[in-house]
């Protein structure tokens, strides 16, 4: 039976965006006629306090409005945070939310009395995000660390988690190689968050092991031998997970290793780590795929062998009509 026009027609969306995402953002509106850019004047009174202007305001009276955020760093959040509270009071028919990067998702755990989870911290304010009149903000957000982090947020926002490894699975299966591909996962949680997304390939996991004072990277279970192995996590800092399992993976006979990561972090520019420096440097990673949900890495890594940008744009302009 064919579906009604109402149930085939996508809604039309008008996007606003922080100066750091405009790239993103472009590339979201490139994906199909019902996505609008918007833009704000984003200033700053002499005292560096935020002064912020939304373009055309009265215009979003009815329409569905989205937000492309990024919270890259501690100083920005607070200015996009005004915007985020405004925008579903403008009486608009919906509001999305779309957070790539949820970045305080590795500090979700109390193991002593005094810890403070910031990410139960960061949860509970975009909570607060006030009701629109068509309901509730949607919230989008790719690959978030923990995954009982969705139960941070309360009942006045709607979470939408969304993966970029369907980008990885294309990738992968474009390889010359594709028909040799071993999947292996870091540790434990990175198995249990991504395993039943990749189970149509071998695997193999490694495993932290503490050794006196230090924490070794061993083989698990599987068999890397003779296989391009890709290493799969959500998240990379510093890497050094990575490589002590890169080293691993080859000792155990691995042909050549790669890697994807949905959010290349690389605080303090630890993605040089993973550079070819010239043509006859040894090469660990044969690739290192991320997305492009840290725009200041994406900037930082372009064109930087064996860096590959996958892009959560489609994704993202999927997510934002329906």
């Amino acid at each position: 039976m064919a579906l009604s026009q109402s149930q085939t027609k996508k809604k039309q969306v008008h996007l606003f965006y922080y100066p750091e995402c405009e790239d993103l953002a472009r590339n979201v509106a490139a994906q199909s006629d019902n996505i609008t850019l918007q833009t704000i004047k984003w200033r700053n009174f002499d005292d560096g306090f935020p002064n912020i202007y939304i373009n055309d305001a009265q215009d979003l009276r009815g329409q569905h409005v989205a937000f492309l955020a990024s919270f890259s760093s501690t100083g920005v959040i607070f200015e996009q945070l005004s915007v985020i509270y405004l925008l579903p009071r403008l009486f608009v028919a919906s509001f999305t939310l779309v957070l790539p990067f949820f970045p305080t998702g590795s500090f979700e755990r109390m193991e002593d009395e005094g810890d403070v989870a910031t990410a139960f911290t960061l949860s509970r304010m975009l909570t607060n995000i006030p009701i629109s009149r068509g309901g509730p903000t949607s919230l989008v957000i790719y690959d978030i660390h923990a995954l009982q982090e969705r139960f941070y947020f309360g009942d006045h926002v709607l979470p939408l988690f969304e993966t970029g490894i369907p980008l990885l699975k294309q990738r992968l299966h474009e390889l010359p190689d594709a028909d040799n591909i071993v999947v292996a996962f870091p540790d434990d949680g990175a198995w249990k968050r991504f395993h039943n997304l990749l189970d149509h390939f071998p695997m193999v996991v490694c495993a932290k092991v503490r050794e006196g004072d230090k924490r070794i990277v061993r083989l698990k279970e599987g068999n890397p031998a003779g296989c391009h192995v890709v290493i799969v996590d959500d998240l990379v800092q510093s890497g050094g997970t990575l490589i002590e399992c890169q080293k691993v993976l080859a000792a155990h006979g691995a042909a050549k290793v790669s890697a994807y990561v949905t959010h290349g972090v690389f605080p303090k520019r630890s993605w040089e780590r993973f550079t070819h420096k010239d043509e006859g440097s040894e090469k660990a990673f044969a690739y290192f795929w991320i997305t492009d949900s840290c725009l200041l890495t994406v900037k930082a890594i372009a064109d930087r062998a064996p860096f590959q940008v996958l892009s959560l744009a489609g994704s993202i302009a999927d997510a934002l009509q329906t």
